[in-house]
């Protein structure tokens, strides 16, 4: 038995020297970090601190994080910080987040403070300064200066165009923000509610005695429902009154029915041309009747002299009566001459 015992002997010795070996490399690793924590009332276990290193986790700045949430007076673990930092988040934003929020007295969980994070990641916002926000409403102006536009116009009832400038004051809705929509469709909604406010006024001078009209109506509408804000207070910067757009469309609706009845009445004048020649081409086809009408004369006098019907004295008469009519038709036509001269 004694050579077994003397055999067992360096094996233990080798095996509590491997204990005390990682013994030594987790207090030289951890025990820095484990003594902060400590000291600081946001404790923390060994098991926990190997815990994030096999999770490949930043143990200092993960400790250090909880250390400022605990004295904050905020309940948050290990867990749920390396849960949060493994989900791609920013725990130490996260935290401060929730250290705003509770300094100003407006309740925001953890998770929500998550939930948020991740929303805002690669939009270049953050939940701290959503925070922010809903603590110190921030001014959007409409239209916003990115899109290029500096007014939004609208034409009144009488035809004048309405040219409109307005900061709308909001606050960040913390229960909304996830799935909410953006600054983007506030102003979108600002936006057409001008333009509907404006378009509904009889004249331009009831916008420009009365601006506060346009903040008033658009405020009532509810615009910041389903959004990530809430809307304070819609302001009305500048307003300006534009050209007449109403006279510019009559008066190229007059040019338009001009050029209408213009072409109506050449419809009307090449109708009546038309007709006329039609006319012309009738009397010519009348004419010519005539003429061969009275070409049978003669063939009907012959046909009558065959068949004894007619005898030369009656012609003969029929001549003299004929040179005494065509004498009077030239005694009563009066000559050119003798009227001048009688005049």
């Amino acid at each position: 038995m004694e050579p077994i015992t003397s055999n067992l002997v360096p094996i233990l010795f080798v095996v509590l020297g491997l204990v005390l070996l990682v013994i030594l490399i987790l207090l030289g690793n951890f025990l820095s970090i484990w003594v902060r924590a400590l000291f600081s009332g946001a404790s923390v276990t060994f098991t926990e601190l190997i815990a994030l290193r096999l999770r490949n986790l930043p143990v200092g700045p993960v400790v250090d994080t909880r250390i400022t949430a605990v004295k904050s007076g905020l309940p948050v673990t290990i867990d749920d910080l390396s849960t949060h930092h493994l989900a791609g988040g920013n725990i130490g934003m996260v935290v401060l987040a929730l250290i705003a929020a509770k300094k100003a007295g407006i309740h925001l969980d953890f998770d929500r403070a998550c939930a948020i994070d991740l929303a805002t990641k690669g939009t270049g916002k953050t939940v701290l300064e959503a925070v922010k926000t809903s603590v110190n409403p921030k001014v959007i102006d409409c239209p916003a200066p990115s899109s290029g536009k500096i007014t939004i116009d609208a034409v009144a009832k009488d035809g004048i165009v309405i040219r409109a400038r307005a900061r709308v004051t909001v606050r960040t809705a913390l229960d909304r923000f996830v799935g909410g929509a953006t600054e983007e469709t506030i102003i979108a909604r600002v936006g057409e509610g001008i333009v509907s406010t404006i378009g509904s006024a009889d004249s331009y001078k009831d916008v420009l005695e009365n601006p506060d009209r346009i903040s008033k109506t658009v405020l009532g509408k509810a615009l910041d429902s389903n959004t990530a804000f809430e809307i304070l207070s819609i302001d009305i910067a500048d307003v300006d009154v534009g050209e007449n757009v109403g006279a510019k469309l009559q008066a190229e609706q007059a040019e338009a029915n001009k050029l209408i009845a213009q072409a109506q009445a050449e419809v009307r004048r090449a109708a009546a041309v038309a007709l006329e020649q039609e006319m012309l081409a009738r009397t010519q086809e009348m004419r010519a009747r005539v003429v061969e009408a009275e070409a049978q004369v003669p063939l009907a006098m012959a046909e009558a002299f065959r068949s004894g019907n007619l005898g030369i004295m009656d012609y003969v008469k029929m001549k003299n009566m004929q040179a005494d009519t065509s004498m009077r038709e030239s005694l009563a036509k009066p000559s050119g001459p003798t009227q001048g001269n009688q005049s």
